[in-house]
């Protein structure tokens, strides 16, 4: 049997186990060591004595893979990320952001949820974690907007969707996972979330004020708050708008020259500032061991599916699958385009069963390099590409698209893990109550990505300054 189709049963095999409900950890590195064992037995035309052969090659080859690629000075950045956001909560950073978001747009028809959309996005700035905050706003958020009579099941909509968009406004853990797989600047890749996070976070925000326009009784707008009182919440709200500029300022120096140091840097020194600011807002020892318990949990989560996916993802290397996917795709006589919305298409489905990091690290390792040879190659110019974009840029923008559609599949049934968190948090709601909750906003996730697709610089004007 040849490698190629060995790589098609061994990953049919593993698509098989995640349906069954086998976590993509355990199911990645199992088909991973059961394809390194096959690729290397077949070399040896499967005699029977050679097994212990084939077996002691595949242990060592997929034993090299845990320190090789996790040892990388990039993914530190991952457990400093999420610290920030667990910090920034026990500094009360978060009660702050809503109340000055609150305070500031809650006039508005539907105010209190597109409050709560604005505050998701200025914690998102602090947290590379969209399942920290889904529960942070779900304590704070829902039981505000159920006091003004707010249906139950769209403000836990509200809270589940808002908290996607930590996905893709930096710090994001999964911008940072997508970078090191595909070998591309994290710094670029971070910059590039800004301004496509910003404009997920309006396009909801005009999802809700149109929902609240049209339905009688939707969304009351919260008013009665002085200028004195709105200018009195800023100050609390301020130190997130400087932890992100210090954290910006190590990935990219606005005054020109170099950077001030590195990502890795930029993400310790911000850990440390919201901790700095966590002491003075009074915390105690047992929050401080609740949120590096935390912490720990979440990064060992994702440290341990990128063990066991790039165990399958060495042995997809044996099996020369990405090179076939690549030439099958190029080979299409379709338009370019037509084939990248179909790939972003096929996101969506694989989402509905898989996790959003799990998805990103078994498919990018076959579908990136296909994606840049549809345009033309890693070091095509810009004149010569499918796209319009440069090899460096269309890595940035596809990495955008597909880390919009993993936030997008945070929320899609049946496997949408911020529904989960939400209904876990609140006693008094269902995961199905909130599935429905966030129903109105896969439009408002759909009409975003359309412009992404059709208007790349939103996602490049940013990097390319840099």
């Amino acid at each position: 049997m040849e490698p190629i189709e060995i790589g098609l049963w061994v990953t049919g095999g593993l698509l098989l186990l995640v349906v069954l409900g086998m976590r993509v950890a355990f199911a990645a590195g199992l088909a991973g060591m059961v394809g390194l064992i096959w690729i290397f037995w077949a070399k040896k035309d499967y005699g029977f004595d050679d097994f212990g052969w084939a077996l002691g090659v595949a242990v060592k080859t997929a034993g090299q893979v845990p320190h090789s690629k996790v040892s990388s000075q990039a993914l530190s950045l991952i457990p400093t990320f999420i610290l920030i956001g667990y910090l920034a909560y026990y500094a009360g950073l978060t009660k702050a952001l809503f109340e000055a978001a609150k305070r500031w747009i809650a006039w508005v028809p539907g105010g209190l949820a597109v409050s709560t959309v604005f505050a998701t996005a200025g914690f998102a700035a602090v947290s590379g974690a969209s399942v920290a905050t889904s529960a942070v706003f779900a304590r704070i958020a829902i039981p505000e907007m159920l006091k003004i009579g707010y249906n139950k099941q769209f403000a836990a909509g509200v809270v589940a969707a808002g908290g996607t968009l930590a996905s893709l406004i930096p710090p994001s853990a999964i911008l940072v996972i997508y970078a090191i797989i595909v070998e591309q600047d994290v710094g670029k890749l971070l910059l590039a979330g800004f301004i496509p996070g910003a404009f997920s976070a309006l396009i909801y925000a005009c999802l809700i004020i149109g929902l609240a326009l049209t339905i009688k009784g939707f969304g009351p707008p919260v008013s009665g708050f002085t200028w004195k009182e709105r200018f009195a919440s800023l100050p609390p709200a301020l130190p997130i708008i400087f932890v992100v500029v210090t954290i910006i300022c190590f990935v990219y120096n606005p005054f020109g020259g170099d950077a001030w140091g590195t990502p890795t840097e930029g993400g310790a020194i911000g850990a440390f500032v919201v901790f700095l600011m966590a002491l003075y807002q009074g915390m105690r020892w047992t929050q401080l061991r609740d949120a590096l318990l935390e912490t720990a949990k979440l990064s060992v989560m994702i440290f341990t599916i990128i063990w066991g996916v790039l165990i399958y993802v060495r042995f997809l290397g044996f099996a020369d699958l990405p090179g076939a996917f690549s030439d099958w795709i190029t080979s299409l006589t379709m338009a370019p385009m037509l084939i990248l919305i179909c790939i972003l298409l096929a996101y969506a489905v694989l989402g509905m069963f898989m996790d959003a990091i799990g998805m990103l690290l078994l498919t990018l390792p076959v579908v990136y390099p296909a994606v840049m040879a549809l345009n033309g190659g890693e070091a095509v110019s810009a004149a010569d590409s499918a796209f319009g974009m440069s090899g460096p840029m269309c890595a940035i923008w596809f990495g955008i698209l597909v880390v919009k559609m993993a936030e997008f599949c945070l929320i899609t049934p049946p496997i949408g893990l911020n529904c989960f968190v939400v209904a876990g948090v609140r006693d008094d709601l269902t995961v199905q109550d909130v599935f429905k909750g966030v129903t109105p906003f896969f439009i408002a996730d759909a009409i975003t990505i359309g412009l992404l697709v059709a208007f790349p610089q939103i996602v490049l004007w940013l990097p390319s300054l840099a």
